[in-house]
């Protein structure tokens, strides 16, 4: 920069001297002087550009990798919140009159099943006001399995409430029978009588007569099929009073298959449909 000052100011006084021939070779010189200056300036000043290129990009390009870093996606599916879980397979508690310490006892647990319906979390909301009995639920509820719930064909895990009541029963010496699934329906099938429908097989029913706390008991339900007859949705129209008990009858319909007669008027086979049966438990069908 200094030395293109110089050369100008050398210009100015050749031009002021008057002498034409000295002013022209020494203007001529002057300006080749000039034209290398400013070459050599622009050398400079591109190869500080180029210095300077990458360190900007490095430095621009840092803010951006992070902002990429920060960004999470969460695959976990939301719950679903009921107050009444259905089960597979329901918890049944196994505990005697000397457990209940003389009086009828009830308590809450709180449930959390995971999207295959397996019990990840088990816990007492409301205590039976025994420690020992409060462990015992628990314990059956590790053992038992949810149905899942399936909202548009993807399975969600579920978060809910058991109510146990445990009774005092007036004789244990008394004999417990096993009740099969003897359904209206089932018991015409086995008569040859005209029915809407024939199960496949007889459902299999966990259930036995100390569940039904003293008292005959009665289930009405209805079901829908697909178009194979597998049953899919099962819904207690009337219940027996007895959670419990409701919930042994839906397990073993859910699990059932039917099959209907194809005549000209059932040709819905292809078609999902509704049907309904109720099953009845008597006391007196118990063996002395």
């Amino acid at each position: 920069m200094i030395r293109g000052i110089n050369l100008f100011f050398r210009l100015a006084s050749i031009f002021n001297s008057g002498n034409t021939a000295h002013l022209q070779c020494s203007a001529t010189a002057a300006i080749s002087d000039l034209i290398k200056e400013i070459i050599f300036m622009k050398q400079i000043l591109c190869f500080s550009l180029l210095i300077s290129l990458p360190l900007s990009a490095a430095y621009s390009a840092e803010p951006k990798a992070t902002q990429q870093l920060s960004v999470q996606k969460s695959a976990a599916l939301p719950a679903h919140l009921t107050t009444r879980i259905q089960w597979n397979k329901f918890p049944r508690p196994q505990y005697k009159n000397e457990d209940l310490k003389d009086q009828n006892r009830s308590a809450i647990i709180r449930i959390y099943a995971d999207e295959t319906g397996k019990i990840a979390e088990a816990r007492v909301q409301e205590s039976t006001g025994l420690t020992h009995l409060d462990n015992l639920l628990v314990q059956a509820v590790r053992e038992a399995h949810v149905k899942p719930h399936v909202e548009k064909d993807t399975a969600t895990p579920v978060i809910g409430y058991q109510t146990f009541s445990l009774k005092l029963s007036p004789d244990e010496d008394r004999e417990v029978c096993q009740y099969q699934f003897d359904s209206k329906n089932w018991q015409a099938q086995q008569q040859n009588k005209k029915t809407a429908f024939s199960y496949r097989s007889q459902p299999t029913l966990a259930l036995d007569s100390e569940q039904l706390n003293e008292h005959n008991r009665a289930v009405k339900f209805s079901f829908k099929v697909n178009k194979h007859g597998d049953v899919k949705k099962v819904k207690v129209k009337k219940g027996s009073g007895i959670y419990a008990v409701d919930q042994a009858v839906v397990q073993a319909v859910s699990q059932s298959q039917i099959s209907v007669k194809r005549t000209a008027s059932t040709l819905w086979l292809y078609k999902k449909s509704s049907f309904k049966d109720e099953i009845k438990f008597d006391l007196n069908q118990c063996p002395e």
